[in-house]
């Protein structure tokens, strides 16, 4: 198994109160297993990816739970030990591209610097010819055209589409085990998102990398998921196959997400919408947090899907 938690929690100290973000969630992701994480803003989704990669801001930490990956324990793991992991074992594209690289370096700058620190991970006399090369190489990979001329320029010359691109270059750089990928499609127009989504299929087959896609995009995670991660409220309410999940949910909540896909077929009346509001956080409310007048149900495993309702009690 490449990475398994087990009954995480993760608080924000804030400055109304303790928010548990993370509350009890469990998940495993096998080598070249791709798990969509999906859900409504706030559900905890990117809090999962960034405790993944232990980058979560300083008012947060972790309260009981593990993380493995790799065989690594990161919740316990120092400093040093955790920057060796990222990169050679997980790499994290982030939601605007813009914020993902440093404004005032040119691209060939931020890529050999990639380069001086995966030589020294992995014992290599770092050459610049040879780096340069390889940095190429690896901006051709992502499909963009022309790789000499993009590493010339500074991000604000290119646009959303070609940085995700160089970050994903960059990671591939690395050589990542696993691929934590946080909303890289949502700040790109439709045609482009489409491309970064086939380039990041393509190359978990070419690499035999396993991907976390997080979105809020149900018609993407259906898309790009052998497994369907649906949180609620920092818990999770499904965990199943992306078909069954899809065709055939459990939650209610997973059914109300899948509803609100737009389909052609329905051509009067408004969108569907999952109706009311998430819970506070701050105060969630007791018992099934998607249900607040019943008790908290159990997880209840069915085949090869798990679900937490009391409709399967």
């Amino acid at each position: 198994m490449l990475l398994k938690i087990s009954d995480l929690h993760v608080v924000y100290n804030t400055v109304y109160g303790p928010l548990e973000a993370i509350s009890g969630v469990g998940l495993e992701i096998k080598e070249q297993e791709s798990v969509a994480l999906v859900g409504e803003s706030g559900s905890g989704k990117s809090t999962l990816g960034l405790s993944i990669v232990r980058l979560l801001p300083a008012n947060a930490k972790y309260t009981s739970g593990t993380i493995t990956l790799a065989g690594k324990d990161i919740v316990e793991m120092n400093p040093r030990g955790i920057v060796s992991v990222r990169g050679s074992d997980v790499f994290m594209i982030f939601q605007d591209p813009l914020n993902s690289l440093n404004p005032v370096k040119r691209v060939d700058t931020q890529l050999l610097d990639a380069m001086v620190t995966i030589c020294k991970r992995d014992g290599r006399t770092y050459n610049e010819g040879v780096a340069r090369k390889e940095v190429i190489e690896k901006l051709g990979d992502v499909r963009l055209p022309d790789p000499e001329s993009i590493m010339e320029r500074y991000p604000h010359q290119l646009s959303g589409g070609q940085i995700q691109r160089v970050v994903i270059a960059m990671g591939l750089l690395f050589r990542p085990r696993l691929l934590i990928a946080d909303e890289p499609t949502s700040a790109l127009d439709v045609t482009i998102q489409a491309q970064v989504l086939k380039l990041i299929e393509e190359l978990k087959v070419d690499r035999h990398m396993s991907t976390l896609f997080i979105t809020h995009d149900i018609s993407i995670a259906y898309t790009i998921g052998d497994r369907f991660l649906v949180m609620y409220a920092g818990e999770v309410a499904e965990l199943s196959p992306t078909t069954k999940a899809v065709k055939e949910p459990l939650h209610p909540y997973t059914l109300a997400l899948v509803n609100s896909i737009p389909r052609k077929s329905r051509r009067e009346g408004d969108l569907l919408t999952v109706a009311g509001s998430p819970p506070n956080m701050l105060e969630p409310p007791s018992g099934c947090r998607f249900h607040p007048r019943s008790e908290s149900p159990r997880f209840k495993a069915m085949g090869d899907r798990i679900v937490r309702c009391w409709l399967y009690e």
